[in-house]
């Protein structure tokens, strides 16, 4: 079964909250319940650098440790067996970069919506979550180079 983010009219309905690892809470930016205008986004401003697509993996998390972003997170991953980190860094609050760390290699997603980010912290299985909801999805865009 592909998942499929709730309509933007329910995500104003529920409270996505985001555990730092500390049992503190906060809630997602207000603008993360919103649709926002596809012709007027709300961008943070060091978000303008950041390119649509990539020439490497590691361009691309450079960029991402650097910028400023509007909304950004991160969840303990220490009950699973094999998910060493996962964090996730938004422009608008409503899509974003998700970067999963394992024991062998960092994954970087792109243009996650922020409910399947809600939605992989509250899973009861981070990898599960993963292997049927994110992998081979949102993948980073990378530039295609000539030889």
């Amino acid at each position: 079964m592909m998942y499929k983010p709730l309509p933007a009219l329910l995500m104003s309905a529920l409270l996505l909250s985001c555990s730092t690892g500390n049992n503190d809470t906060k809630e997602i930016p207000p603008a993360a319940h919103h649709a926002v205008s596809a012709t007027q986004p709300a961008i943070a401003p060091a978000c303008a650098g950041i390119p649509e697509s990539f020439a490497s993996y590691e361009q691309a998390k450079n960029l991402i440790v650097k910028t400023t972003f509007v909304y950004s997170d991160k969840v303990n991953t220490g009950k699973s067996s094999w998910i060493r980190g996962a964090s996730f860094y938004s422009c608008d609050s409503v899509t974003g970069f998700f970067v999963l760390e394992t024991d062998k290699q960092s994954y970087i997603h792109q243009h996650m919506p922020a409910t399947v980010w809600s939605d992989f912290k509250n899973a009861a299985s981070f990898g599960q979550f993963y292997n049927q909801h994110i992998k081979k999805q949102y993948q980073l865009q990378l530039t295609k180079t000539l030889r």
